[in-house]
Protein backbone atom coordinates (compact mmCIF):
# COMPACT_ATOMS: atom_id res chain seq x y z
CA UNK A 1 0.00 0.00 0.00
CA UNK A 2 1.12 3.42 -0.73
CA UNK A 3 -0.32 6.39 0.47
CA UNK A 4 1.18 9.92 0.16
CA UNK A 5 0.84 14.02 1.80
CA UNK A 6 2.88 16.50 2.23
CA UNK A 7 3.91 19.36 5.03
CA UNK A 8 5.24 22.84 4.36
CA UNK A 9 8.56 21.66 4.55
CA UNK A 10 8.24 17.80 3.15
CA UNK A 11 6.79 15.78 0.66
CA UNK A 12 6.18 12.15 2.76
CA UNK A 13 5.44 8.62 0.97
CA UNK A 14 4.83 5.81 3.32
CA UNK A 15 4.98 2.51 1.96
CA UNK A 16 3.63 -0.34 3.30
CA UNK A 17 6.50 -3.30 2.86
CA UNK A 18 5.20 -5.95 4.19
CA UNK A 19 7.60 -8.28 6.64
CA UNK A 20 6.18 -11.68 6.12
CA UNK A 21 8.84 -14.36 3.99
CA UNK A 22 6.72 -14.58 1.37
CA UNK A 23 6.96 -10.73 0.72
CA UNK A 24 10.53 -10.41 0.87
CA UNK A 25 10.96 -8.87 -2.53
CA UNK A 26 7.75 -6.47 -2.17
CA UNK A 27 9.80 -5.45 1.37
CA UNK A 28 13.10 -5.22 -0.75
CA UNK A 29 11.22 -3.36 -3.38
CA UNK A 30 10.21 -0.43 -0.80
CA UNK A 31 12.81 -0.56 1.67
CA UNK A 32 15.15 0.52 -1.58
CA UNK A 33 13.18 3.79 -1.73
CA UNK A 34 13.25 4.53 1.97
CA UNK A 35 14.85 7.66 3.49
CA UNK A 36 13.92 5.92 6.69
CA UNK A 37 12.21 2.85 8.01
CA UNK A 38 9.75 1.76 11.00
CA UNK A 39 10.88 -1.77 12.17
CA UNK A 40 7.97 -3.21 14.33
CA UNK A 41 8.87 -5.68 17.00
CA UNK A 42 6.45 -8.48 18.24
CA UNK A 43 7.20 -8.29 22.30
CA UNK A 44 5.07 -11.51 22.78
CA UNK A 45 7.20 -14.10 24.70
CA UNK A 46 8.65 -16.37 21.90
CA UNK A 47 7.83 -13.80 18.63
CA UNK A 48 10.58 -11.55 19.55
CA UNK A 49 13.32 -14.21 20.13
CA UNK A 50 12.41 -15.64 17.21
CA UNK A 51 12.64 -12.29 15.23
CA UNK A 52 16.53 -11.69 16.65
CA UNK A 53 17.77 -15.06 16.78
CA UNK A 54 20.45 -15.36 14.32
CA UNK A 55 17.92 -16.68 11.29
CA UNK A 56 15.29 -14.00 12.48
CA UNK A 57 13.04 -11.96 10.35
CA UNK A 58 13.48 -8.62 12.43
CA UNK A 59 17.28 -9.24 12.26
CA UNK A 60 17.23 -9.90 8.57
CA UNK A 61 14.94 -7.16 7.74
CA UNK A 62 17.15 -4.48 10.20
CA UNK A 63 20.17 -5.77 8.16
CA UNK A 64 17.91 -5.28 4.77
CA UNK A 65 17.47 -1.94 5.87
CA UNK A 66 20.75 -0.57 6.46
CA UNK A 67 22.06 -2.78 3.26
CA UNK A 68 20.03 -0.85 1.53
CA UNK A 69 20.86 2.40 2.48
CA UNK A 70 18.47 3.28 4.79
CA UNK A 71 20.35 4.95 8.23
CA UNK A 72 16.95 6.38 9.81
CA UNK A 73 15.34 3.98 12.25
CA UNK A 74 12.17 3.50 14.10
CA UNK A 75 11.75 1.18 16.39
CA UNK A 76 7.95 0.38 17.12
CA UNK A 77 7.21 -2.24 19.56
CA UNK A 78 3.63 -4.07 19.16
CA UNK A 79 1.89 -6.87 21.45
CA UNK A 80 3.00 -5.11 24.59
CA UNK A 81 -0.87 -5.86 25.78
CA UNK A 82 0.41 -10.36 25.62
CA UNK A 83 3.31 -9.29 28.14
CA UNK A 84 0.45 -7.45 30.47
CA UNK A 85 2.81 -4.02 29.71
CA UNK A 86 5.62 -5.47 31.29
CA UNK A 87 8.20 -2.62 31.72
CA UNK A 88 10.91 -5.09 32.30
CA UNK A 89 9.95 -7.09 29.06
CA UNK A 90 10.03 -3.47 27.33
CA UNK A 91 13.41 -2.90 28.87
CA UNK A 92 14.63 -6.26 27.89
CA UNK A 93 13.30 -5.66 24.34
CA UNK A 94 15.43 -2.53 23.66
CA UNK A 95 18.58 -3.41 25.14
CA UNK A 96 18.78 -7.06 22.60
CA UNK A 97 17.75 -4.86 19.87
CA UNK A 98 19.80 -1.87 20.38
CA UNK A 99 22.44 -4.30 20.81
CA UNK A 100 22.24 -6.19 17.25
CA UNK A 101 21.02 -2.96 15.59
CA UNK A 102 24.80 -1.36 16.50
CA UNK A 103 26.51 -4.73 15.65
Amino acid sequence: ALWKFETPKYYVTVIDAPGHRDFIKNMITGTSQADCAVLIIAAGTGEFEAGISKDGQTREHALLAYTLGVKQLIVAINKMDTTKWSEDRFKEIVKETSNFIKE
